[in-house]
């Protein structure tokens, strides 16, 4: 797994920081007012810090961003970052400031000053998720790059870095997922997937994993009908953090298909390689169940994924066949690209059948049509349950991760009603993300509140983002372990 930038904190030494070779990042709120440890650095690069922050150039930043020195006279470092910051800033802010050093830092790694303000564990946050980097798969150089190291002078060294171990699990949490998504598929097959959970066992999960005869008994038609053109054998994984007493667990569900190439009603060639992250949904619940079990939460909290492959072949499933579901229910398979509803269809039903959850989200990269709708900034939310849909809401609008409430409700139903099976897979253009809803909602037990994430445009967007390097994101990690830490988790 990606290994997080190594972060420190310690208390406030500005004479220390002549002998830094790195960067030096300091925090200055947009009045420009140095707090009397600055003030010994600006003396330290002979007035270079005020001159910069009396500039037109610092006044116009947005608050979280900053400049950059080069070469500072007064000490050995090779970049001064000035970062505008207030005292009290917002959690946002606070972690967008510590991304911003993160792009910006040497590869050696930095030296914050953060005396002055409130929440340096935020701006610690901000920096340790932005410093992903994923290169496994670079050619190595003659002399492997040292992994960069970071330390953050503040007034209370070990209360900020008490504050900091939670978020520092759920970095690898967030890591955890985005180094999936990233995996290439050749890489990633179901087996190598269901490996990296079931080594999840050595920090406290239960794993256990499920192959097609397993499946084949549990009458998972659906999800095995998915897989039956592909090399690679279709498994289900379920793990289980059972950190809360005797509670019913809450349920997460995830799609994993590790490459969608749309089966025999395939894709087109132009952006096929990005089909590698059809498997981000399961990556989501992984990294969600690494980092409870990381942070030793106090909840119970089960996470299932089917993985799978859709790939054409002489046994691949057709359009027009008909196949029967965990449930019981017979499925017309319009279009083998639709393949991800019939994933999640059957593992919805097991979890429900098997753990009696107190409620249930699951996540997928499900359609191009949410896309559409909500661009790369938002999830589409769809729910059965106004209180559970309403509580991700806030979890997510907390975490700073996009997500917007979806319709959904019995006209969509007309759309995936089949003249010979009980439903199809797929009801056409109109309200593509909404159908696919209605279809999963239908493997959704009346009384079990449920949520379906549809996380197509944010798992992987075409550009970097504020706390992401361009690539994965590991969307949804923060949000749900925030859901689960406010709404499931004992005191």
């Amino acid at each position: 797994m990606t290994d997080p930038v190594q972060i420190s904190f310690e208390a406030v030494d500005i004479s220390a920081l002549a002998g830094v070779t790195g960067s030096i990042a300091v925090f200055v709120p947009a009045e420009g007012a140095l707090v009397p440890p600055l003030r010994r650095l600006d003396r330290m690069v002979k007035g270079a810090l005020k001159r910069a922050i009396d500039s037109k150039s610092f006044e116009k930043l947005e608050e979280g961003t900053g400049l950059v020195l080069a070469m500072p006279t007064g000490t050995d470092a090779e970049k001064l970052l000035i970062v505008k910051l207030g005292r009290n800033p917002a959690v946002h802010t606070a972690r967008k400031a510590g991304a911003w050093v993160a792009k910006n830092m040497s590869e050696t790694g930095a030296s914050l000053v953060v005396p002055n303000v409130r929440i340096p564990q935020d701006i610690a946050y901000g920096l340790a998720l932005r410093a992903y980097d994923f290169r496994v798969y670079k050619k190595a150089p003659e002399e492997e790059k040292p992994r960069p190291k970071v330390t953050i002078a503040v007034s209370d060294p070990e209360a900020t870095a008490a504050a900091s171990t939670a978020y520092m699990a759920l970095v690898e949490g967030v890591f955890f997922t985005r180094d999936l998504v990233n995996e290439p598929s050749n890489v990633l097959t179901t087996t190598e997937f269901a490996n990296r959970l079931a080594a999840m066992e050595a920090i406290g999960l239960e794993v256990e994993v499920l192959e097609e005869a397993d499946l084949e008994k549990l009458g998972m038609r659906m999800l095995l009908g998915v897989g039956q053109g592909s090399a690679s054998p279709t498994k289900m994984v379920v793990m289980k953090w059972m950190g809360g007493g005797d509670e019913p667990p809450f349920a997460l569900v995830g799609k994993g298909v590790v490459f969608d190439t749309g089966g025999i009603s395939i894709k087109p060639a132009g952006g096929m390689e990005e089909m590698t992250m059809d498997m981000g949904g399961a990556g989501v619940v992984s990294g969600v169940m690494r980092a409870l079990a990381l942070r030793r939460a106090k909840a119970n909290v089960v996470g299932l994924v089917g993985l799978v492959e859709n790939m054409p072949d002489g046994l691949a499933q057709r359009p027009g066949d008909i196949v029967k579901s965990m449930k019981g229910d017979t499925v017309e398979i319009i279009n083998t690209d639709a393949e991800g509803r019939l994933v999640l269809g059957d593992v919805l039903w097991y979890a429900q059948e098997r753990f009696s959850p107190v409620g249930m989200i699951n996540l997928a990269t499900l359609t191009g049509a949410i896309i559409v709708g909500l661009g790369h900034e938002n999830a589409g939310v769809f729910s059965n349950d106004d209180t559970l849909a309403m509580a991700f809401l806030n979890a997510a609008r907390s975490e700073g991760e996009g997500a917007w409430r979806m319709p959904m409700g019995p006209a969509y139903d007309k759309l995936i009603k089949s003249r010979l099976a009980d439903m199809k897979n797929t009801g056409g253009r109109a309200g593509g993300s909404i159908t696919a809803a209605q279809f999963l909602g239908r493997f959704v037990k009346d009384d079990t509140p449920w949520c379906h994430l549809d996380i197509a445009g944010v798992t992987l967007p075409p550009s970097e983002t504020d706390l992401a390097p361009k690539g994965a994101t590991g969307w949804g990690v923060r949000a749900l372990d925030r859901l689960i830490r406010d709404k499931y988790e004992a005191e």
